[in-house]
């Protein structure tokens, strides 16, 4: 292989520094249509009922299925090392979007 030639199966991956610094969630909505998955992450604040999101993802249901396999990898490994997570006690929070259920 020439040296200045690129790798198969190599992906370089940027992260600018404004996406480096994350955005805080804590609720994740998702709704889906039969081409696509939403996640809706919002930052809810104690004592204020109203919250905005601050981030939509769109995948399509192939990734969102390659996302949660990921991610219980991830919690699996993350409980190995540091104990069981415990569940929300926010579980059950009512909500309304004020709007309709996503379509496509």
């Amino acid at each position: 292989m020439e040296p200045n030639q690129p790798q198969k199966n190599k992906l370089n991956i940027e992260l600018s520094d404004e996406v480096a610094e994350g955005t805080y969630s804590n609720l994740a909505i998702i709704t889906h249509s039969r081409s696509e998955f939403v996640v809706d992450f919002i930052k809810m604040l104690p004592g204020i009922p109203k919250a905005k999101v601050k981030s939509r993802i769109i995948l399509t249901p192939q990734h969102a299925k390659r996302l949660v396999k990921a991610l219980q990898e991830n919690i699996k490994k993350f409980e190995t090392m540091h104990g069981n997570i415990k569940g929300s006690d926010m579980d059950q929070i009512p909500f309304s979007l004020g709007g309709p259920t996503a379509q496509a």
